[in-house]
């Protein structure tokens, strides 16, 4: 019975930690899709999806790379490698759904 409030505390800490990390991506996201120009091709739950991956990528390929002690990928640093992930995610996404579009364009 001792271990019960540390369990629930835990769990705890790991939603409010989930929740941080699907604001930030969704605020990565909603700003890298203000700043790219051209139609949506998806919708909005894409756009989100895409800003989450990009909040996970870019800041797990910054502390890979750069080894940077006590780093925290919700800070000036980790946004924007949040924000230049996303947006290559973003771009690369878009590419994507030109290229299959014009293949069945002409198929």
């Amino acid at each position: 019975m001792e271990n019960s409030p540390n369990i629930a505390s835990d769990a705890q800490n790991i939603v409010n930690l989930i929740l941080i990390w699907l604001g930030f991506g969704t605020l990565v996201a909603l700003i890298v899709r203000s700043i790219v120009p051209g139609k949506e091709p998806s919708g909005p739950i894409s756009t989100i999806l895409i800003g989450i991956v990009g909040t996970c990528v870019g800041p797990l390929v910054v502390s890979l790379v750069w080894r940077i002690e006590n780093f925290n990928p919700i800070g000036p640093v980790g946004f924007l490698a949040s924000f230049v992930c996303s947006l290559f995610c973003l771009l690369a996404y878009q590419v994507g759904h030109t290229m299959i579009n014009r293949r069945r364009e002409y198929d």
